[in-house]
């Protein structure tokens, strides 16, 4: 049982985090004095980036004081066309013409872009998001009254057309509360890039992404690990309605699987081992409960085991999620952690095995 009362105190741990992140109200800020670069990477978004780029268009912040940077990672479809038809309002297009094969584009692409910037506030989306008008002011307000050096912000799924979607919607939610709970408690270990801000000064203090660009992802939370190793004070987790930026699930089991190996290859470069510590023995909690089950079926001791561990796993989520799901707004979700808590068992040691192992497919390429 001694994995199972560590996978209770973790959640334990994770509550407390969550419970400590004073949650934050509108209205926000009025007055602004930062001068703040939007930063996006986008490849083969010619669907829907015009949303995102409306979206941003939109925000209730100075125009004086924004900037928007969108760097097109070699699109073969119309994202660049799309994104130059907006330059008559002020969103600037960076096209990387790279002659030689990366690992790394996304992250090439940001530090352009960074390099260009005039912002003193970057503040990180995706090219397939959707935020609200408030969405800025609100993450501008938190550097301005206080003093955080990166300050990462609740991403959530939205617009789920099916169960296989909303079941995503749940976990991610869960990933995402995990996050924000670590920081919580003074030991940050992930975030998103969906909705990441950081001072210019602290990316080019901690050496932006050398030392980490060896891996296709990592934009996020490898360089919120470098940062947090020299400054373990300055990372902090917005935990306020108005800064939610959405996105959506993925839609084939095959398009998931790639982005889970993606963020389970980050796990490798992580340099706080406590954080490896951490993963490690939540993966080996849920092998133990499939050796369970598997022993089960020639000892029913077992299998008895492996039940009480499920209700145990089942309990110590659902407490953590009720919290999580409140503050998205998303209480609904809870109806499927059952189903969902079973079918992690599974997935969670089979991501963890396949996760470091081989290439996988991002933007229709083949990365490692």
């Amino acid at each position: 049982m001694l994995f199972t009362a560590f996978y209770l105190i973790l959640f334990i741990f994770l509550i407390v985090g969550w419970l400590r992140l004073k949650q934050t109200f509108y209205p926000v800020k009025t007055v602004f004095k930062t001068k703040v670069t939007v930063l996006i990477a986008a490849r083969n978004e010619e669907a829907g980036i015009h949303k995102t780029i409306e979206d941003i268009l939109a925000q209730q912040y100075p125009k004086e004081l924004l900037e928007v940077i969108i760097a097109d990672d070699h699109s073969t479809d119309r994202t660049a066309e799309i994104i130059s038809g907006y330059a008559d309002r002020g969103i600037k297009l960076l096209q990387l013409k790279e002659d030689r094969a990366l690992n790394s584009y996304k992250k090439k692409a940001i530090s352009e872009a960074i390099r260009l910037s005039t912002g003193d506030l970057m503040v990180a989306t995706d090219a397939d998001c959707r935020m609200g008008p408030h969405w800025l002011a609100a993450v501008v307000s938190r550097f301005e009254e206080s003093n955080v050096l990166m300050l990462s912000s609740p991403v959530a799924f939205f617009e789920d057309k099916n169960l296989f979607e909303s079941m995503q919607a749940l976990e991610f939610s869960a990933f995402i509360g995990l996050g924000a709970s670590t920081i919580g408690n003074k030991k940050a270990s992930t975030c998103n890039g969906a909705n990441l801000a950081y001072k210019k000064s602290i990316f080019n203090e901690v050496g932006g992404f050398k030392g980490i660009d060896d891996l296709a992802s990592g934009d996020d939370e490898l360089l919120l690990q470098k940062i947090a190793a020299k400054y373990p004070n300055g990372i902090g987790f917005l935990k306020q309605r108005e800064a939610i930026v959405y996105t959506h699930a993925k839609p084939t089991w095959e398009d998931f699987k790639q982005q889970r190996r993606r963020w389970a290859s980050k796990s490798v470069k992580y340099k706080d081992k406590s954080i490896v510590a951490l993963a490690v023995g939540f993966w080996l909690f849920n092998v133990l409960i499939m050796v369970n089950l598997a022993a089960g079926i020639f000892n029913p001791y077992y299998l008895k085991v492996a039940v009480i561990q499920i209700l145990l796993k089942i309990f110590a989520e659902g407490i953590f999620l009720m919290l999580i799901a409140a503050f998205f707004n998303r209480r609904k979700l809870l109806l499927l952690l059952p189903l969902g808590s079973l079918l992690h068992v599974f997935y969670v040691v089979y991501i963890g095995i396949i996760g470091n192992k081989g290439t996988y497919e991002w933007k229709g390429r083949k990365v490692h």
